[in-house]
């Protein structure tokens, strides 16, 4: 199921990028939901917003009890800032869930990227890890890590750095 999911699910999102490219010069969408090959169901949206901004979005199940699903989103605003994420997941029949998403953005005061994935197995254990870097234009930066774990809980570590390199303490927000 996971090899065939994914891969159904990319096709999808690549169908509706190309098809919210068509959409893109306005506010405008589409929308599409079809029983697959599998057994199951395949579906997806595509949403294009005036300018350079929209997003996506689709799934696949194989009617089985098992799905796999993913989105993307980029936006640009007027100032030139801009930003996109993606995520995808599958959940299999025996309760297994696992997910990944990941983000960019860039502006005038600097950018940041951001990673993750969490992963529930059969039996309700939860993990989950973050990592985070962020750069000003200033050339100060963060780095931090974040993971969770059922048993352990929330863990975090961040390094914060001036323009130089020199590691300074985290500024409180």
């Amino acid at each position: 199921m996971k090899r065939f999911s994914v891969h159904l699910v990319v096709l999808i999102l690549v169908s509706l990028i190309s098809l919210g490219m068509a959409c893109a010069g306005g506010a405008g969408g589409a929308h599409v939901v079809k029983k697959n090959a599998a057994g199951g169901v395949s579906g997806g949206s595509v949403r294009g917003v005036k300018g350079a901004s929209g997003g996506t979005k689709g799934f696949a199940t194989d009617g089985q009890g098992n799905v796999a699903g993913g989105s993307a989103a980029v936006v640009k605003a007027p100032s030139g800032a801009k930003g996109a994420r993606a995520g995808g997941f599958t959940r299999s029949s025996d309760g297994t869930v696992q997910h990944k998403s990941g983000m960019a953005v860039s502006g005038q005061k600097g950018s940041a990227t951001s990673s993750g994935s969490a992963t529930k197995d059969s039996s309700g254990n939860v993990s989950a890890d973050r990592s985070t870097t962020a750069t000003s234009t200033s050339g100060s930066s963060y780095q931090g890590s974040t993971t969770y774990n059922k048993g352990s809980g929330v863990s975090h570590s961040g390094t914060c750095k001036d323009a130089a390199g020199n590691v300074v303490t985290c500024p409180k927000p």
